[in-house]
């Protein structure tokens, strides 16, 4: 199963422990992690194997819709930062559509997340 992780700038020291606290889990199932590029060098820190794709602002969040829309990317953890003005707007309502589109789930804060992986781990 794959995962795409992303998180806004403000973001990615809560997403770090989001990993941290879940990195049992997610090394005990059988998923593939990919991520924008900047998120996916701080989970990359973290000991776990993440296939990166380019930073949010520079496509990387139109290449996760793109692999959602392909049906490959199965689940999206997106640590959204509602505080802040995104310049990529677009591609971020493009994934968050894709994702409705193709019932992929979709958390975009951390307890939402965790009840996801719990959910993986139930199967």
């Amino acid at each position: 199963m794959e995962i795409a992780l992303i998180a806004h700038n403000g973001k990615k020291p809560e997403m770090v422990r989001f990993i941290m606290d879940h990195v049992k889990i997610l090394k005990s199932l059988d998923i593939q992690l990919v991520a924008t590029g900047t998120t996916g060098k701080y989970v990359e820190e973290t000991g776990l194997k993440v296939t990166r794709y380019l930073s949010g602002p520079l496509g990387g969040d139109a290449e996760i819709a793109a692999r959602v829309a392909q049906e490959k990317t199965k689940m999206v953890i997106f640590f959204r930062d509602p505080l802040d003005k995104h310049p990529h707007e677009p591609d971020i309502s493009m994934l968050m559509r894709l994702c409705d589109v193709h019932n992929v789930p979709l958390a975009t804060n951390p307890a939402t997340a965790t009840l996801l992986l719990k959910g993986l781990m139930a199967k």
